[in-house]
């Protein structure tokens, strides 16, 4: 019988370690997803003659552009792990955040699973494999373009991602050897431009989430410090008198270049368009200028900001993000009969090379757990 509808009841999104993953231990669920949106476009050129009105055919010439994007509820950076950003953990070397997007690799599949309908496919009995009759629509070959945090006072801290892939595929679910789910990649050979014939299988989707992991984190544990800022723009920015900070977004854009060469469909490679800008935009309450002068602004040196978001269940840290080598690029006031005076402050950093600590976007988690190499981003590692 036919379903109704597909509802985020029925719904759960996956992410491989690479695209040329198969096993289980190396697809991870994503957990606290908001949203999930997939799409392509077929770019063709017709093809007409002297003497017929209508075009004879319609070829392909490009290849066909596939865009993903999801949001979820920040937490304690295991997502972040599991598509690939370096999160520092406790002892280790700390390493760009967005390191292993940086680097040439196959991408990674994004698969968004659907369970029967009336049904949550989180926490099902089913232990080990997935129901036959699940259907699953995988982006193959994905590329990070955007990362982006809001934060804001009355919401709860959102991640906003966006990739670009190569190939996309709908697939029911039927069950493999071994009791293996038996879902048909959606990755591409790069090289060869020619699809791959992998099976692969996913791991059962999770009721709650990973153990220790927060519900959500909250607005009022954040603390945005700005401390090394201070005296760079007209508004005080530290101290009693600093501004009420009301929203901060973050932003790693990264723009790429489809590689492609003659005798294949497909690009051989999508590299990163460097130089890569972080960008970190805060609007605050106008409390206290302070002493300031342009002129003598324009020379600026390179600060750091810092994002520090609690854990509301044991008041330690859950995520830090750090932004070294800022500057202030725009400063905007805004004010108006019956509302507060209001700043829109706009800074910028370059991402420096995967081991350079002293520029670029940097992020520490409190998760702890390691799925087969999760939390190296930097590590394409193997299948």
């Amino acid at each position: 019988m036919a379903r109704n509808r597909v509802i985020y009841q029925s719904e759960a999104l996956f992410v491989s370690r690479s695209a040329n993953s198969t096993g289980t231990t190396n697809h991870t669920q994503l957990n606290r997803v908001q949203s999930a949106n997939f799409s392509y476009t077929i770019n063709k050129q017709d093809i007409n003659q002297f003497g017929e009105l209508a075009r004879i055919d319609s070829i392909v010439l490009d290849p066909p552009t596939v865009n993903t994007d999801f949001s979820y509820y920040l937490t304690d950076g295991f997502n972040e792990q599991a598509l690939g950003f370096y999160v520092k953990t406790g002892s280790i070397d700390q390493k760009q955040f967005v390191s292993g997007h940086m680097v040439g690799s196959s991408g990674k599949n994004i698969f968004v699973l659907t369970g029967p309908e009336g049904k949550d496919v989180n926490g099902r009995a089913t232990t080990g494999i997935l129901a036959t009759d699940d259907k699953c629509i995988g982006i193959g070959n994905c590329y990070l373009s955007d990362y982006s945090v809001d934060l804001s006072v009355g919401a709860i801290p959102t991640v906003s991602v966006t990739m670009e892939g190569a190939n996309i595929n709908a697939v029911t679910n039927t069950t493999g050897a071994a009791g293996k789910s038996n879902i048909a990649t959606p990755a591409i050979n790069q090289e060869a431009g020619t699809k791959l014939t992998d099976i692969i299988a996913l791991e059962t989707p999770a009721s709650t989430g990973r153990l220790g992991m927060p519900t959500a984190l909250r607005p009022g544990d954040i603390t945005v410090s700005l401390t090394d800022l201070d005296g760079q723009s007209l508004v005080d920015l530290d101290g009693a008198g600093n501004a009420h900070v009301q929203s901060v977004a973050l932003s790693v854009p990264l723009s790429r270049t489809p590689l492609q060469r003659l005798g294949s469909n497909f690009p051989f490679a999508r590299e990163v368009d460097f130089p890569v800008e972080v960008s970190l935009s805060v609007s605050a309450v106008v409390n206290e200028t302070t002493a300031y002068n342009l002129a003598d602004q324009l020379k600026q040196g390179e600060q750091t900001a810092t994002i520090t978001i609690a854990d509301p269940d044991t008041s330690a840290n859950a995520v830090v993000y750090t932004v070294k080598g800022c500057k202030v690029d725009s400063e905007s006031f805004s004010s108006a009969i019956g509302s507060n005076q209001t700043v829109d402050i706009t800074l910028t950093a370059q991402i420096g090379g995967i081991d350079d600590t002293n520029a670029g976007l940097f992020m520490s988690g409190a998760n702890t757990i390691s799925r087969n190499g999760f939390n190296q981003g930097f590590d394409q590692g193997a299948r």
